[in-house]
This record gives structure tokens, sequence and C-alpha cells, in this order.
């Protein structure tokens, strides 16, 4: 579902479809502690030390779009009907889906055997470590299957035919690099993916306008996936990521792509900025999902992909509580769309 509409892009495309805009200077801080930090081996997500380099990364410049502020940010002039599209009556949902592991800087690349979409995806070698979590792990694989409880190679390998999209997300935080494979898969020759993305972390830059990433808008992932060192913080500092289950053929700036074939105009386009409503009363929720909601107030969320609706990406952590019930009390109604000033 992620490239109906995949082509030949040509190398002239390619260069005036990139946009770079101007950032501000990164926190001096911040910087200075990874630069500090000692990452010598990989660091699965769901970590303490993992916790520790997270929560100072700066994940795209102050200025991205991913960063900025959007409480106050005038309503798209229809919003009404867009978020009845998506589902008026429909409950706030989360996906425990996207794992992720941080690599140190001199973590041994490796080309990938096969890329499925190769005219929109990036080139490697790409530094992928053995114990790469695929989308789900480990807490979407904890029931047993076969002979027994699945293991992080039989994932892997999707030993067992399991499928779906087996995102696959590589952070190298001292030199703020990402790398997000879709359809990731292992065997004895080595790794092959349906589609590659590198993103620079620490400049403003888009992909090429009509190309998709691994996720369907052409957009980053890992940015908007809510983590445990937020949820114990407080606030969720960053635009999150959210699938519905119809969107448009268009998309808007910063997604790149769009995935269907429709047409109606009250459809949401990939890269539709959504925040949950100033009045939305949230105090009689539990810390951790206040921490999702005053994220939704404050920077919104990305039309990403398509799927089940009002479904947000959360990290799949053992550590992160179960929080569903909690966030099926916040409905389609409680949410508008805006666009910026």
């Amino acid at each position: 579902m992620l490239w109906l509409f995949n082509g030949i892009v040509s190398l002239a495309v390619f260069l005036n479809s990139v946009d770079v805009w101007a950032s501000n200077d990164e926190p001096e801080h911040v910087v200075n502690a990874l630069q500090a930090s000692k990452i010598v081996k990989p660091i699965m997500f769901n970590t303490v030390e993992a916790d520790e380099i997270c929560s100072v990364l700066q994940v795209f410049p102050p200025d991205n779009p991913w960063n900025r502020v959007v409480e106050d940010w005038p309503l798209h002039s229809n919003s009404t009907k867009i978020i009845e599209s998506i589902g008026h009556d429909k409950p706030l949902r989360y996906n425990l889906d996207m794992a992720f592991v941080l690599v140190p800087p001199n973590q041994k690349r490796v080309n990938l055997i096969n890329v499925g979409y190769a005219l929109e995806s990036d080139v490697g070698p790409f530094p992928i470590p053995d114990v790469l979590p695929i989308e789900g792990w480990p807490v979407s694989y904890k029931f047993p299957v076969g002979m027994g409880l699945l293991t992080l190679e039989d994932v892997q390998r999707d030993r067992f035919g399991m499928g779906g999209d087996r995102h696959g997300i590589v952070v190298d935080p001292v030199n703020r690099m990402l790398y997000e494979f879709f359809g990731m898969k292992k065997n004895d020759a080595g790794w092959s993916a349906k589609q590659v993305s590198i993103f620079d972390l620490k400049v403003n830059k888009l992909r090429p306008d009509g190309w998709t990433s691994a996720d369907a808008a052409g957009l980053p992932i890992f940015p908007a996936v809510v983590r445990y060192d937020e949820l114990v913080r407080g606030v969720v500092e960053h635009a999150m990521r959210v699938t519905v289950r119809n969107s448009r053929r268009d998309h808007v700036s910063p997604a790149r792509h769009h995935a269907s074939t429709r047409i109606d105009p009250n459809l949401p386009r990939m890269g539709e900025r959504i925040r949950l409503k100033k009045e939305v009363d949230i105090s009689t929720f539990s810390r951790e999902a206040q921490a999702i909601l005053r994220g939704l107030k404050k920077y919104g969320m990305f039309v990403a992909d398509n799927g089940i609706e009002w479904a947000i990406s959360v990290a799949p952590d053992e550590r992160i509580p179960v929080l569903h019930q909690e966030l099926r009390r916040i409905r389609g109604s409680s949410f508008e769309v805006v666009v910026p000033p």
C-alpha cells in the first residue's frame, strides 16, 4: 500500500525537488553530551542506556516541522469534514510497533542483498547490527509459536511467515544519522528490504518530492515514536505519527508521497497536521497518558500511513504501562486539522 505511484525519477527532478531549510543553532549542551557519550556497542531502545541517550539527542533542528509548536496554529478551512472522514466517533488508539536500536559511529556497515523499490531508496552500505529489532519486537512476540517462544532471530528471518510491514530502525546518535527500512528480512546471505531511507538528523532536508520512505508519506518514523523516557518526563516533545483508514491522493509538506487513488477533498492528505483541542480536559488521565495528550496538544501529529484510524506509534517497550482504555476515552471529535500561520 506504500507505493501505488512509483516511477522513474530523473536526476533533474531529484535535484530540483530536495528541500533544505535554514536551521537554528543546535543547543550546545545536547551536542556536547552526545559527543562525550561512550557508545561502543549497539544499544536496544528498551534500556536505561537508550533512555539516557535519547533524552539528550537533538532529533532534527529546533525549527524542524517535527519540533514546531502548533497549539496556536489556525484551523484548516475544512477541518470538521476531514475529522469526520477519519472517524468523528472513533477512539484514539496506539500501536506498540516501532522498535529501534542505537549504534556506535564505527558500527560495521553492510550492503543489502536486495532492495525492492531501489529507485526510491537510498544506497548503502548501512550500519545494521546483528541485534536489529524488527517492528513490534519484543512486545508483539511474547507468545509461543511452533516449538516455543520466538527469538529475535526467528523474527528477523520471519521463520513462521508472520509478515507485516517489518520496519527496522537504526539510529547513530553520535553522527546523528537515521536509517529506516521497510520489509526488512534476514536470511543466510544477508539482509533484504523493500525500501531504505536515510535521514540526517542535523539538518532540515526532505526526500525528493514524490518519493516514498519506509513510511507511506515519505516521512521519517523515528522522530514520531513515543518513547518510555518521554513518558517518564511527563510530555512527548515532538509531533507524532498517526494512521487513517482512508487518505487522499495528495500530500502536503513535509510529506513527500501519497498512497491512495481517492480524490475526495474531505479525506486527509498525507502529511496533514492534526492536534488535540486545547479545551480537552486531560487532568484525570495517568501521568503516561497525559504525556501523550500534552504532546498532541502542543505538537500534534502527522498523517503518515494508511491503517486503522487514530492509531499513533509507541515503542514496543515492556516498561510502558497499558494505556489502551485510557486513550480510547479520547474520540476523533476531540481533534482538529491545522495549517501553518
